[in-house]
């Protein structure tokens, strides 16, 4: 039996590509209606996070010719985690299924029909994976790949490969949608909900227009907000950076003891380095980390809404 599908698009500043990412979403979404995977109820919701270019007016336009397609504009921009959530949870209740994807076009459009086939063999979340990075520079392999393992090594409940390119059913949304923190960190909340759950593996494209809205700077922010969302191992690092600090602290000590018994030191030298050595740069780290996780408190305890809608828009309106 035929579910209704919404698919999630998060954008900024996409103008170059809205035009082609629109057809080839809208196509895939005829062809699962006449092939009666999904209900013809199904929609495409395309997410403004704030774009500074013509996005909106993009997804305006594409509104008025196309009745599959609503738009959510955010008043600003609040990130594409923060998008995401406003894609979905401002349609929570109203489909069966919901497909997240960026609107660059690198994921694989055609791997969401195994996405819903895997859906109709049971799995309530379908993970998304790319089956090899051939494709990318040496230096992008290898920090995504070292992005991956830091996470997972830090207890970050992540999917290696995955990024935001997923299915999950209302049932997983209606349970998602009960985690309330402020600092979103979706690929490492999903997994940790359990269900049934499948993976595609799909080739990963390039880039047809627009620029990269994930750079290194990006990817790290990422990296530091999923560890210290779901990870207290910074801290337990911290712990023992201490006590080995301490431990190499109290040999230099009886050192500079020893200088000073034998009269091998300037007058004055054993009180100036016996406090640099116990309060040292690692005190300030260690100090920098807990306030990261202190700061993240503070935000959570304000309760700030997560993301501000300025506008719905479907063509019936």
């Amino acid at each position: 039996m035929p579910r209704s599908l919404i698919i999630i698009v998060p954008c900024f500043n996409e103008e170059e590509i809205l035009p082609s990412t629109s057809f080839s979403l809208s196509k895939f979404l005829n062809s699962c209606i006449d092939d009666n995977l999904i209900t013809s109820e199904s929609k495409i919701c395309f997410v403004d996070d704030g774009s500074k270019d013509q996005t909106w007016n993009k997804i305006e336009e594409i509104i008025s010719s196309n009745s599959h397609c609503t738009g959510i504009k955010l008043s600003r921009n609040f990130g594409h985690q923060a998008a995401i959530l406003a894609g979905l949870l401002e349609n929570i209740n109203l489909f069966e299924l919901y497909i997240t994807i960026d609107a660059d076009l690198q994921d694989d459009v055609d791997a969401m029909k195994d996405m819903l086939q895997k859906n109709i063999e049971g799995a309530n979340i379908v993970y998304g994976v790319r089956n090899d990075r051939s494709s990318d520079s040496f230096f992008k392999r290898s920090t995504a790949e070292t992005f991956y393992k830091l996470m997972q090594k830090m207890g970050v409940p992540i999917i290696f490969n995955h990024t935001d390119f997923r299915l999950m059913d209302n049932k997983v949304l209606q349970n998602f949608s009960r985690y309330k923190e402020v600092n979103l960190f979706i690929r490492g909340i999903i997994p940790s909900i359990g269900f049934n759950t499948e993976k595609v593996y799909y080739q990963r494209f390039p880039r047809k227009a627009g620029k990269s809205k994930y750079p290194l700077s990006k990817m790290t922010e990422l990296a530091w907000n999923g560890v210290t969302s779901f990870s207290t191992k910074p801290m337990k690092m911290v712990l023992w950076f201490g006590i080995i600090n301490f431990l190499v602290a109290l040999l230099l000590t009886f050192y500079v003891l020893y200088g000073l018994f034998y009269g091998k030191v300037v007058k004055g030298w054993t009180s100036t380095i016996l406090p640099m050595l116990y309060f040292s740069g690692a005190n300030m780290f260690a100090i920098g980390m807990i306030g990261e996780y202190i700061g993240k408190i503070y935000e959570e305890i304000k309760g700030r809404p997560r993301y501000i809608v300025e506008e719905i828009l479907k063509k019936e309106d």
